[in-house]
């Protein structure tokens, strides 16, 4: 269940939640409509559950739908997702009809709701091309961006962009990912609800139930990676990287995460890195399903270590999970993670499995440095990526978006 502004205030402070009440009070009844690709895994999905209930509080008369697809559908937006991120994937052309015929079933069957909307917010490639079955649309539309779009795959970039550029704006969650665009473009980083299952305080009773359902050994220490079974997140190199710190230091690698229904290549990439583990006891393989927040939140904290080997990453909520729990983490320095973690402040930043496995051992040897880092990354993450930043930073662009501002806008 979503917190509300009282129980927020108590985090961040009132003088906080007295600036969202003056933004929303300027868009007080607006229609918006937010749209991505599914409801459950992954971080799009979270933060707009955290999100609307919100915006709703606030006076917006806020709601979200999901875009439903076919298996092509994913195939094919998965390979969006790959190929804007870098890699070199040709798509076939019945891909792309299915993806037009997709976004265009799914235009037809919310179309009313979307034309009358004041604000709609279409979330990543997945539905980007419902602006062009909507020519009766009355208000602003915005595509907003979490993926890592600073060395896209050409081909791939140059037909996405025939959806995306007639816009009226667009958000990213960093100045590298943002690519040429004819609109205004907004810089906003995603977040985490610290009142959310994932990320409230939890008993010790229940942290022991999870290191005995896991069977994780607590007189040990325990690194933990947490993230979808993706080739970007770097899941084998996490465990190349503790085979060789841990014959210096001992410790258990704990991989935890989950499907979801617009990923059609978590299945094969699981059992990638199951072949890669090799039933090594010291390294934890664990498949949750998308509602288990609540054991991810206690991984995170019976944790000494987090770690995010990601190879690209358009954010990495997970990092930020990790840094409010006060631990250090260990991430790979691309895209949204150097963001999060300062290098020797909140945590390391790397490159290679080696890189990893050094900066383990060291923090594993320096008790001391895990609990400064600690303390540091908690206080950063309440300083720049909690949800009301957040909420704030999308207020203030639908403000803009709707006067016609192309000023630079700076938030204070």
């Amino acid at each position: 269940m979503a917190g509300t502004l009282a129980q927020y205030s108590e985090i961040v402070g009132e003088e906080v939640i007295d600036h969202l009440k003056q933004l929303a009070k300027t868009l007080s009844g607006a229609r918006v409509v937010h749209v991505n690709s599914t409801r459950q895994g992954g971080g799009v999905a979270e933060i707009l559950s955290w999100l609307i209930p919100l915006k709703n509080e606030l006076g917006l008369n806020a709601s979200w739908e999901v875009i439903e697809g076919d298996e092509s559908f994913y195939q094919c937006t998965k390979s969006f997702h790959n190929a804007i991120q870098g890699n070199h994937i040709p798509i076939p052309q019945h891909l792309l009809n299915s993806y037009e015929e997709t976004n265009q079933r799914n235009a037809e069957r919310l179309r009313s709701k979307l034309e009358e909307a004041d604000f709609v917010f279409i979330h990543d490639p997945q539905p980007a091309a419902f602006l062009k079955s909507c020519p009766g649309r009355k208000g602003k539309w915005i595509w907003r961006c979490h993926i890592d779009v600073s060395h896209p795959y050409r081909p791939v970039w140059k037909y996405l962009r025939q959806f995306v550029e007639y816009y009226d704006a667009s958000i990213w969650s960093l100045a590298e990912f943002a690519q040429p665009l004819s609109h205004p473009a907004y810089l906003v980083p995603p977040s985490i609800d610290p009142l959310s299952e994932k990320n409230i305080e939890l008993s010790n009773l229940e942290l022991r139930k999870v290191l005995e359902e896991f069977d994780i050994d607590p007189d040990r220490p325990i690194v933990v990676q947490v993230s979808r079974f993706d080739r970007f997140k770097d899941p084998v190199g996490a465990i190349q990287a503790c085979r060789l710190a841990k014959s210096y230091t001992p410790f258990q690698l704990i991989l935890a995460g989950g499907g979801a229904t617009d990923d059609p290549e978590g299945d094969m990439v699981f059992q990638e890195v199951k072949n890669a583990a090799d039933n090594d006891p010291d390294i934890h393989i664990l498949l949750l399903p998308p509602d288990a927040h609540r054991k991810v939140n206690a991984l995170q904290r019976i944790a000494d270590i987090i770690l995010q080997k990601s190879v690209r990453e358009g954010f990495g909520l997970t990092v930020t999970e990790g840094l409010w729990k006060g631990k250090p983490v260990i991430g790979g320095e691309t895209g949204g993670i150097k963001l999060q973690v300062v290098n020797h402040y909140t945590g390391f930043l790397v490159k290679t499995p080696e890189g990893a496995a050094l900066r383990i051992r060291y923090l594993l040897k320096h008790q001391n440095k895990i609990d400064e880092m600690g303390r540091k990354a908690k206080e950063f993450v309440r300083e720049n990526f909690l949800l009301t930043r957040h909420l704030r930073e999308y207020l203030t662009i639908m403000a803009a978006v709707v006067h016609n501002s192309s000023e630079r806008i700076e938030i204070r």
